[in-house]
């Protein structure tokens, strides 16, 4: 069986929605985010997991238990969103009157996760991952699955800034048909 990875971005949350910066903040969703995840679950019902992973912040266990997975789910410490350091619940324009040309995937963030650091993080993931087989259901975040793809595909931590993911979103990370060996996207923030 090839391995297939459905990532799910977690349900909305009040600084999602406010464009809020939320790396480590243990928020818990919204209303709104809580249908998303139900709607999530719908859409995902039909498949046989084989493996359930969830990020530890709630926001993410949330969606995982509301989308019906979370009977079989386990704590995934790497799936854990970027650490938005001293930009923790700043919007784009609070940073952006510090640093007018600052761009995460670029640059970072002080006190918190860089580039480098977590495409190491997206890296060790991918190796764990790879070592299963089957379906697995990813719950996490934006930030981290933006990485996740790119690394995925073998693009640097930069490609990430070019794919957007929106809450309660499904994506599909596998191969090609014909070359097992080549890692392919085959649904995007759907």
């Amino acid at each position: 069986m090839t391995l297939r990875l459905h990532f799910m971005r977690h349900g909305e949350t009040a600084w999602s929605l406010s464009g809020q910066h939320t790396g480590r903040a243990d928020i818990p969703l919204t209303a709104h985010g809580e249908t998303e995840a139900r709607q999530l679950g719908e859409r995902i019902r039909s498949i046989q997991f084989d493996h359930v992973l969830t990020s530890p912040l709630q926001r993410a266990r949330q969606t995982c238990e509301l989308a019906g997975c979370g009977a079989h789910s386990q704590v995934e410490v790497d799936l854990i969103e970027w650490d938005n350091g001293e930009y923790e619940g700043q919007t784009h324009a609070d940073v952006y009157k510090q640093r007018p040309d600052w761009n995460l995937f670029r640059d970072g963030c002080p006190n918190g996760e860089m580039p480098g650091e977590i495409s190491d993080r997206a890296d060790r993931l991918i190796e764990r991952l790879k070592s299963l087989d089957g379906n697995v259901a990813l719950f996490s975040h934006s930030h981290l699955g933006r990485v996740l793809v790119a690394r995925w595909i073998g693009a640097p931590v930069q490609t990430g800034q070019h794919f957007i993911l929106d809450t309660g979103s499904l994506s599909v990370l596998s191969y090609q048909r014909d070359h097992n060996d080549v890692p392919a996207i085959a649904l995007w923030n759907s």
